[in-house]
């Protein structure tokens, strides 16, 4: 191994690093295809408009959602420099997460399993 090839490895990694504002919610107790449902109303719509349908979406996952998207447009604002008016939700996507399984008791001995899924939320921000 040559000198000092842990710091070119991660230079060139810090030089190909996502610059693009971006907020993570994981272990978020809402499956993911009840996250999606919200997700798919926000994508490609500027921050002001994401903002308006999350606060009057009766889903539970969007004021998860909207938690995370004034958490990105903080980490736009105050780590990148970049305007509010001019940001819009580039990517948003929910990934599964870890599932707790339960039990239920039922008639007869019987029991039937619960699954409480859980899911990865990521948001990214661009500017226009």
């Amino acid at each position: 191994m040559a000198k000092g090839h842990r710091s070119q490895i991660k230079r060139e990694r810090n030089a190909n690093k996502d610059t693009r504002p971006s907020a993570k919610l994981s272990y978020a107790r809402v499956s993911v295809q009840k996250a999606c449902f919200v997700l798919d109303a926000i994508r490609g719509k500027d921050v002001q408009t994401a903002l308006g349908i999350l606060t009057y979406n009766p889903r539970y996952a969007s004021s998860l959602i909207k938690k995370l998207l004034e958490s990105a447009i903080a980490n736009a604002e105050n780590n990148n420099g970049m305007n509010v008016e001019n940001l819009y939700i580039e990517e948003c996507y929910a990934n599964k997460g870890p599932t707790m399984k339960r039990i239920r008791p039922r008639a007869q001995g019987r029991a039937y399993r619960i699954e409480k899924r859980m899911s990865h939320i990521t948001l990214v921000l661009n500017e226009r």
